[in-house]
């Protein structure tokens, strides 16, 4: 399993390489939380380890906050599987474009971040955490595209079953 640090770092490079922009800090986060649930939604597998809080913008890394520094992330310690590049490329791809208000309001959707928000007013930033089993349950809601193939990853069972 990846280092969230490491993931966030690749996140940080392939963001730049495809956009020509920096990241901000809000989209890496969220840009995070979509890859740990697509993971989940593709391999049943975390993708990272690390945790998110319940923040009023949406899921927020505390490890990576603490971080980040406009050039990239502090304390990375190495690179990352083709399979995790592949599954954040693809998350790139789909959610890299929206502004980082609208994948807060995206993620203001997800039953982990909801949960995590139980109780707090509106306006409470919060620090419970993001249960892995609630992400499990988002990841069932989603249907991962593949940007390479160009079609859903349940199409491609469809294919092999011609």
């Amino acid at each position: 399993m990846e280092k969230i640090i490491n993931v966030a770092q690749y996140v940080f490079i392939e963001y730049k390489r495809v956009t020509g922009e920096v990241i901000d800090e809000m989209k890496l986060h969220k840009l995070l939380y979509f890859a740990q649930r697509e993971s989940l939604a593709i391999t049943n597998s975390p993708l990272f380890e690390g945790e998110f809080e319940g923040w009023k913008y949406g899921p927020v890394c505390k490890e990576i906050r603490n971080s980040i520094t406009p050039d990239g992330i502090i304390d990375v310690s190495g690179d990352i599987s083709d399979e995790c590049k592949y599954i954040v490329n693809n998350v790139i791809l789909e959610y890299g474009a929206l502004a980082s208000w609208k994948l807060s309001e995206l993620s203001h959707k997800e039953i982990s971040w909801k949960n995590a928000r139980t109780g707090l007013h509106e306006g409470e930033n919060g620090n419970r955490k993001l249960k892995l089993e609630d992400i499990r349950i988002d990841a069932q809601k989603v249907r991962p595209y593949d940007h390479v193939w160009d079609m859903y990853y349940d199409e491609f069972e469809d294919e092999v079953a011609e």
